[in-house]
């Protein structure tokens, strides 16, 4: 399955962070794909990851449960729509692996990683159904993630 990729994100629905990284690309890639890693920096600090599970595979799990510093737990479960190793990984909460969408979808993620000379270009696009649920992400931290 590929996803269509857009060529410009719609600044009021969609959140771009983008960073030229010092880290060969399979290793970033592996950052991502590796729950073990995810763990160590999915969420802001204060916030933690405890746990994190992950099926590398269209339609495959992408579930983690974050932690507030009060002992709050939020949990994120949806699936992943595209996996070109070492490349590209879309992933949603707009689609449960085996089920029925969930009621209140939240973002569909889009993670790149390109070869550059110092080692890679990470680019991370959120794509939200509203300009509410972008602010939102942008208030849980989605920058500093």
């Amino acid at each position: 399955m590929t996803i269509a990729r857009a060529t410009v994100p719609d600044p009021h629905l969609n959140l771009v962070h983008e960073r030229e990284i010092e880290v060969p690309q399979d290793r970033v890639w592996v950052a991502w794909a590796k729950p073990e890693h995810v763990s160590q920096w999915f969420t802001p600090a204060p916030r933690t990851v405890t746990k994190c599970e992950i099926d590398l595979r269209p339609g495959g799990l992408f579930r983690t449960i974050m932690r507030s510093p009060e002992g709050r737990e939020f949990p994120n479960v949806g699936c992943s729509l595209e996996v070109v190793p070492i490349e590209r990984l879309v992933s949603t909460d707009g689609l449960l692996p085996g089920d029925p969408p969930p009621l209140k979808p939240f973002f569909t993620a889009i993670v790149t990683l390109e070869p550059i000379r110092s080692g890679t270009r990470y680019t991370a696009t959120a794509l939200h159904r509203d300009e509410a649920g972008k602010r939102r992400h942008e208030e849980l931290g989605f920058r500093s993630g």
